[in-house]
């Protein structure tokens, strides 16, 4: 009854309104209520025979009676502003949005601390094939880590950067992936690559920098990249990667690709302009790109309390229009789950994602940094012990029946001998020629790359003593 009389006074207002020029139905509402009449009975009211005038007394009385109860309600319905992006609604109350929730964003997971899975947790089913191949590429990543950080420390590379602590945002983000989605990487996630394949000769060429190297010797070492694999070669610069994935995924969506476009960085990159950009981007253009944070607390030195005062990142998806999600990073069930959902709606519903992967960084940012400078041990060692996503996906693979001490064994053994065996080859190989400095870029070498190349080789020439003697001329 009442949402019939509601509909029955805005069709009678819309008729007063044109029939007697007004504004709009609200300037009709006011000139009735400027002529209601003040005290008296309303019963000594004289009946008109008139139909239209008693449908006019009826809504008058109608209005005064429900002017008070209903004058917010009325302003908010009928004010409104067709704006792009949809109509507007007005308010009379001075209302600012608030800075921030409040409550904060919580964070999906499968499995506690102790690699139990929680009650009723909503998971995507792995098999015990990939389960097993996910433990064995996170250990493997592990132990590549270690091995390489060690022969940095021997002298025997210039740089490296591990990703201890990070393994199951590496390893199961990229087991939800298919090999033909793009991957854009920062430098933390070789672990992609090993999944598609990536030996460990190949990372032991890129990190030496022999004539095997993909880039040539070019890039610093961790700078790795594959054709084959759909693995854009790592820039050093901070997230110059995610416009990029914008225009890879548009472009996968233009040709009707079954593929979408994925990139990863930093807490640190989402204070980059490059950020804001790339999420405005494919928030416009629709683009099936998954923008993954690995959120580690630290960019370099700098926490993220002195970076945004935001409830972290994932908030800044919906700023843009971009659905969303904060996930355990150090959950490989959570973010494989998360992942494998993520990528579907993507590619089916032509949209972005951000995900947010709380994790933390337990090793320093590089073999350049010493991160106890500016933060305890104490707190590194308790993540690495207490949220370790190694141990916590080997506890549920286990119970599963899936792995034993003797399959863990014979794995850290058989990957030490190939990490060793492959840094002996990758030593050994000859360094790239010199020419390939200048080449790659231009079909036809401009006369200024040509005069750098000569002044170079006679420079070496003349000083022979203070250059390599393994890089061929």
């Amino acid at each position: 009854m009442a949402q019939h009389l509601k509909s029955s006074k805005s069709t009678f207002l819309n008729v007063l309104r044109h029939s007697l020029a007004f504004g709009s139905p609200s300037h009709a509402s006011r000139h009735l209520r400027q002529k209601l009449p003040h005290g008296g009975p309303p019963s000594i009211k004289k009946v008109s025979p008139n139909p239209l005038t008693r449908l006019c007394n009826t809504m008058v009385d109608t209005l005064s009676s429900s002017h008070e109860d209903t004058n917010n309600e009325s302003f908010t319905n009928i004010q409104v502003m067709d704006f792009p992006g949809g109509k507007v609604s007005f308010t009379p109350e001075i209302h600012f949005i608030s800075e921030s929730n409040e409550e904060r964003v919580p964070c999906y997971r499968v499995l506690d601390d102790n690699g139990q899975q929680l009650p009723n947790s909503q998971f995507v089913p792995v098999s015990k094939e990939i389960a097993v191949k996910m433990y064995s590429d996170m250990v493997t990543l592990q132990m590549m880590d270690n091995i390489f950080y060690e022969a940095q420390r021997q002298g025997r590379l210039s740089f490296y950067a591990t990703a201890y602590g990070e393994e199951a945002i590496n390893i199961a983000s990229a087991a939800a992936l298919s090999p033909d989605d793009v991957i854009f990487p920062q430098y933390r996630e070789p672990g992609v690559l090993l999944w598609r394949g990536f030996t460990l000769q190949e990372f032991a060429n890129q990190c030496f920098g022999n004539k095997s190297d993909y880039g040539k010797g070019r890039q610093m070492p961790v700078h790795y990249g594959s054709n084959k694999l759909n693995y854009f070669t790592v820039s050093a610069t901070i997230a110059t990667q995610l416009p990029n994935a914008v225009g890879a995924a548009y472009s996968l969506k233009m040709d009707g690709k079954d593929a979408c476009a994925v990139t990863f960085f930093g807490d640190g990159g989402s204070s980059e302009g490059d950020f804001h950009a790339a999420m405005n981007f494919a928030a416009v253009m629709e683009a099936p790109v998954l923008f993954i944070c690995r959120n580690n607390g630290w960019a370099i030195s700098t926490p993220t309390s002195d970076q945004f005062r935001s409830d972290g990142v994932v908030v800044k998806g919906r700023a843009y229009g971009i659905r969303s999600i904060r996930v355990d990073g150090n959950d490989a069930l959570a973010m494989y789950s998360a992942v494998h959902e993520a990528r579907e709606m993507a590619i089916r519903e032509h949209r972005p994602i951000l995900i947010e992967a709380l994790t933390y960084r337990v090793g320093h940012h590089s073999t350049s940094d010493d991160s106890t400078r500016y933060r305890s041990a104490d707190e590194i060692e308790w993540w690495n012990k207490a949220r370790n996503p190694l141990s916590r996906f080997r506890t549920w693979v286990e119970s599963n029946g899936w792995w034993s001490d003797e399959a863990e064994s014979d794995l850290r053994s058989r990957i030490k001998k190939e990490m060793l065996e492959a840094i002996r080859v990758a030593e050994k190989t000859e360094k790239p020629n010199l020419n390939h400095m200048f080449s790659d870029v231009y079909d036809v070498p401009p006369l200024n790359l040509r005069e750098q190349e000569l002044l170079v080789r006679q420079a070496i020439k003349s000083h022979p003593q203070d250059y390599p003697s393994d890089v061929p001329l």
